[in-house]
C-alpha cells in the first residue's frame, strides 16, 4: 500500500497540494537552478471547536503523513538530491496551533528524514491558525547541519480554499541547495563535508 493511501485510511483527507519553483538567478548571473518544492495535505480536524487534552489521535498515525509528503516532495525535485527541508502547517480557525504541532512531531519527522535521504539536523517548523487561503512561509535549513547560513530560506505555500475552519493543512518543503547568489559567509556545505 502506498503511503498516501495509508494517510487516507488514517485521516479524513480532502486533498493533496503541491508547488515547485525553479530559480535561475536573483539579479546576478544565471547558474544551476535552485529547485524548491512544497507539498501539503488537508485533513479534517477531529478537535475543531473544542478543547481536548489528549491530542495523541493526531500524532499516532502521523508517520504516514511524513512518509507521504516527503515522498511527494522528493519526486518534485526531478531526481536532484535534497539539501534542505522544513515543515509546518495551518489549523483552520476552529482549531488550535497545537493541533498542527501534534501532527508534525518526531513521529512525523523521522519518516520525512528517511524520505529525503537522511537528515541529521532538526527540521525547521512553523505553525499557526488562519483562515482559508492564508499562506505560510515554511522555513528551510540544511538537512544535516542547522548552522549552514547559505541554506536559511523559506518556501511560501498556500491552498486557496483551505484549510477550512474544521481542517488542518500539514506541509513540508525541500530544496536542492542554498539561496541563489548567497554570499554573506558563515559555515558552508564544504565545511560540513570536511568535518565528516
Amino acid at each position: 500500500m502506498s503511503y498516501s493511501k495509508q494517510v487516507e485510511q488514517d485521516y479524513e483527507v480532502r486533498g493533496w497540494y503541491s508547488s515547485v519553483q525553479e530559480i535561475r538567478h536573483d539579479g546576478g548571473e544565471a547558474g544551476e537552478p535552485l529547485v524548491k518544492a512544497a507539498v501539503g495535505v488537508i485533513i479534517r480536524n477531529p478537535f475543531a471547536g473544542q478543547y481536548v487534552a489528549d491530542l495523541s489521535p493526531l500524532t499516532k498515525n502521523s508517520a504516514g503523513i511524513g512518509h507521504a509528503l516527503g515522498e511527494r516532495a522528493v519526486a518534485l525535485l526531478g531526481g536532484r538530491p535534497v539539501q534542505s527541508y522544513g515543515k509546518g502547517g495551518i489549523a483552520g480557525i476552529n482549531g488550535e496551533q497545537e493541533h498542527v504541532v501534534a501532527c508534525v512531531t518526531t513521529v512525523f519527522g523521522d519518516p520525512l528524514r528517511e524520505q529525503v535521504g537522511g537528515g541529521e539536523a532538526w527540521i525547521s517548523s512553523a505553525s499557526k491558525v488562519a483562515a482559508a487561503g492564508t499562506s505560510i512561509d515554511i522555513p528551510l535549513a540544511h538537512k544535516d547541519e542547522l548552522y549552514i547560513r547559505s541554506h536559511y530560506d523559506a518556501v511560501t505555500f498556500c491552498v486557496p480554499d483551505g484549510p477550512r475552519p474544521d481542517e488542518i493543512l500539514i506541509c513540508v518543503a525541500v530544496a536542492t541547495g542554498g539561496r541563489v547568489h548567497q554570499r554573506v559567509g558563515g559555515k558552508t556545505v564544504a565545511d560540513l563535508h570536511a568535518a565528516g
